[in-house]
Formats: C-alpha cells, sequence, structure tokens
C-alpha cells in the first residue's frame, strides 16, 4: 500500500522516462523509443496516484499538494498527445520541465494527506469538477508554452504552424473549463444552496473564462494579429494561476467557501 513517502520513487522514475523521451525526440527514427518511455513515465506516475487513492480511501484532490499531482500527470498526458498529433520534439521537453516543476514543489512543500474529507467534499461532483478542471489546466499550461515559444525569435518564423496547435489546446481546455465550471455549480448548489457566490475563488475562475474567450475572439476575428494572441494566452495562464493558489494569499480568502484545508 501506498504512501506519501514512496512519492519520490514513483516521481523520479517518471521524470527519468519523460527525461530520456524528450531528449530522444530530437533524433530521427526514435518515434516509438519516444511514445514507450513517454507512456511508461506516465504509467508510474498513474500508479502512484491510484495507489495514494487507495490509501486514502477517497480521491487525493483535497489538497494543493493532491492537485498538483494530477497536474504533473496531466502535462504529460497533453504533451504526448501533442507530440502523438503534430510530431513536435520540443513539446515532450516543456512538459517534461513543467511537470518538475509542480513535483519539486510538492516534494519540498508537501500538504497534509490524511484520510479526512469535509462534508461539503462528500459528494459525487467532486472528482468530476476537479479532474475536468485540472485537465483543463494541464492543456492550458501547454498552450502558455506554446505562446511564449512564438514570442521568442526561434518560434517567430513558425507562428501559422505554431497556433495550430495552440488553437487546439485553448479551445479544448476552454471546453472543459466551462464545463469544470457547470459541474462546481451543480456541486455548490447541492453544498450550499447556490450556483455562484463570487468569492475570490468564482471571481478569478470567471475572469479568467472570459479571458480565454477574448483569445477565441481574436484568433476568430484577427487571425494575423498572432503577437496580440500570444500575449493574451500568456496572460490567460497567469490570471488561471491566481485563481487555482494566488488567491489563498488574499485577506479575504480565508472566508471563502473553497478553502478545504
Amino acid at each position: 500500500m501506498l504512501t506519501w513517502d514512496d512519492f519520490i520513487i514513483f516521481a523520479v522514475g517518471a521524470v527519468l522516462c519523460w527525461s530520456v523521451a524528450a531528449l530522444l525526440a530530437y533524433r530521427k527514427g526514435r518515434g516509438k523509443a519516444v511514445v514507450a518511455l513517454s507512456l511508461l513515465g506516465i504509467l508510474i506516475f498513474g500508479g502512484f496516484i491510484g495507489g495514494l487513492w487507495v490509501f486514502l480511501e477517497r480521491p487525493p484532490l483535497r489538497t494543493m499538494g493532491e492537485t498538483r499531482l494530477f497536474y504533473s500527470w496531466f502535462v504529460a498526458v497533453v504533451g504526448l498527445m501533442v507530440y502523438l498529433r503534430w510530431r513536435y520534439p520540443w513539446i515532450l521537453s516543456v512538459s517534461a520541465v513543467l511537470s518538475v516543476v509542480f513535483i519539486v514543489v510538492n516534494l519540498l512543500k508537501p500538504e497534509i494527506h490524511d484520510k479526512a474529507l469535509m462534508p461539503a467534499l462528500q459528494s459525487a461532483w467532486f472528482v468530476p469538477h476537479v479532474i475536468v478542471y485540472m485537465f483543463a489546466y494541464a492543456l492550458l499550461g501547454c498552450a502558455m508554452l506554446v505562446g511564449i515559444y512564438g514570442c521568442l525569435p526561434a518560434g517567430r518564423v513558425k507562428r501559422p504552424v505554431l497556433f495550430s496547435v495552440a488553437d487546439n489546446l485553448v479551445y479544448t481546455g476552454l471546453a472543459l473549463l466551462t464545463l469544470g465550471m457547470l459541474f462546481g455549480a451543480i456541486w455548490a448548489k447541492q453544498a450550499w444552496g447556490h450556483y455562484w457566490g463570487w468569492d475570490p475563488k468564482e471571481t478569478w475562475a470567471a475572469i479568467t473564462w472570459f479571458t480565454y474567450l477574448m483569445y477565441v475572439h481574436v484568433r476568430y476575428r484577427y487571425p494575423q494579429k498572432y503577437a496580440c494572441a500570444l500575449w493574451i494566452v500568456v496572460l490567460a495562464f497567469l490570471f488561471l494561476q491566481i485563481c487555482w493558489y494566488g488567491v489563498n494569499y488574499l485577506p479575504s480568502a480565508e472566508m471563502s467557501i473553497h478553502t478545504y484545508a
């Protein structure tokens, strides 16, 4: 049975697989090895999440540390999906780096992982709401990396091609973000009696959603304004980070219904 103490073993194994896959992605004729290693890392990391789920006897989605686990995992999944679709070797490097960042944060600042689950979280909407959000965050995180790459000299010449990737990531991520908000609204109605409360978390969720919608609008109405769209996708991801964990540091967040710790 796995506990949080076993995390570093699985994390190192997954990171090694993702790192080797990212390096091999730049060599011709290594596509099968790249996919196999990436998938092996995903299975190793997913195996720890599943084992922790069994140990805790609840979904490991309550604390920030637990959601970071899912985010690290989904980023690797999205990186592999993009590689399989477009065969861009750099996406595996940036997705691996993004996963490692959140893994290191978890190693340096682990959250409390116990079996307690407050009544508000004992809802059928809890798991789909958080998992859909984490998958959306991973897609939008990769879109942000594509946006940053498009701002660099090496990426500017590839902007038309890059936007085929960024658009698909943002459109899919925004759809999942919308679905996650709908799940959350239904859950809130059951738990607290209202669909929306405009507390700090919900306010920043709305800001984030409208910013990504702005990206969609710019891409539809002004498809040649690449720089503007790139900055919007980067800004939107910054807002997403504020929504995810930045609001926890606001004084008003102390009374938020989204404080579960």
